[in-house]
């Protein structure tokens, strides 16, 4: 896999732009169909939601899952749904075909490296029900995205985020209107740092390492501590393509497999790299991965709590 785009959107920002919080969830779950595109009009504006249809999800060309947003009272725009991703993200071009107001400059870090960017600021966003107002965030090129923008971990939390990717649809929502842990086999627990959970009992090969679940990435990511750990088993090397633009040399490794308490992955591809995300959640030490979609779509479905700090595996028949 040399030279592999793998479309990592991992990303950390300035605590000044984190500071925003959203309205109220919604007692029932984000299951809907954004409309056509409307004309944008003086005071807040709101999208009709039809609550019978689940939010339909679409594959990228990196097999990472995008929803319909709206921005502004404006849309609906392709957001990629990123689990490994602190915060909210919009296109620069979006920005300017909106006419944002420009925030400050920050600091973000990607798997690839640091940058300083330039911010936007949101009087409002929409992801069905759900609203958020008084956002800063940052600017990035769509052709590193991907999308027009990025729903991180800023805009779900207290929610759940349920992939299925025998429908291939994603639904927001809370994790009772969702079905609570009804058809969900296996339930691991996990901790929360940054705004994303990070799973702390998992076995890679034999050696313990934490997981988080990267929904932003093609494929899984490892840090050089577990390559260390399992000896490397190289099996050549790639490049890694960030957000921000940025490309990373990266060793491919292969795990026989990967445990997390009842939940069993074999053969999981691994590009190995010192990528400066690993240092930011401290991850950099201990042998860690983020796991990518490449991975996740061996299961029917799963659901990421971020309310109870739960992941909950919807096994394939015969597993």
């Amino acid at each position: 896999m040399p030279g592999a785009a793998l479309g990592l959107t991992l990303i950390f920002a300035e605590v000044a732009i984190l500071g925003a919080q959203p309205l109220p969830p919604p007692s029932q779950p984000i299951a809907v169909q954004l409309p056509q595109p409307v004309p944008k009009q003086p005071g807040p504006q709101h999208f009709d939601n039809d609550m019978d249809a689940p939010i339909q999800g679409q594959a990228d060309d990196d097999d990472r899952m995008t929803v319909s947003v709206g921005v502004e009272g404006r849309g609906p725009y392709n957001f990629l749904i990123d689990t490994g991703s602190q915060t909210t993200v919009v296109s620069s071009a979006l920005a300017g075909k909106l006419g944002l107001v420009p925030g400050p400059i920050v600091r973000v870090i990607s798997m690839g490296g640091m940058s300083s960017v330039a911010t936007a600021r949101l009087d409002s966003l929409d992801i069905g029900l759900k609203s958020y107002s008084g956002l800063t965030v940052p600017l990035l090129e769509r052709q590193h995205i991907g999308a027009d923008g990025i729903v991180g971990t800023d805009s779900l939390q207290d929610q759940r985020v349920v992939l299925d990717f025998t429908k291939n649809t994603i639904a927001i929502g809370d994790a009772q209107s969702l079905g609570g842990s009804s058809g969900y086999e296996i339930i691991v627990r996990a901790r929360k740092k940054a705004g994303r959970l990070i799973m702390t009992n998992a076995l890679i090969d034999g050696i313990r390492a934490d997981v988080v679940i990267d929904t932003g990435a093609s494929s899984t990511i490892g840090n050089l501590a577990l390559q260390r750990a399992i000896r490397d088993r190289s099996t050549g090397q790639t490049t890694l393509l960030s957000v921000t633009g940025h490309e990373l040399p990266a060793g491919l490794g292969l795990a026989r497999k990967l445990q997390i308490d009842d939940v069993n992955i074999s053969n999981v591809l691994i590009a190995f790299a010192d990528a400066p995300a690993f240092k930011e959640l401290n991850l950099r030490k201990r042998p860690a991965i983020f796991l990518g979609m490449r991975e996740l779509r061996v299961f029917k479905r799963i659901a990421i709590d971020f309310s109870t700090r739960r992941i909950l595996f919807d096994m394939p028949k015969g597993s």
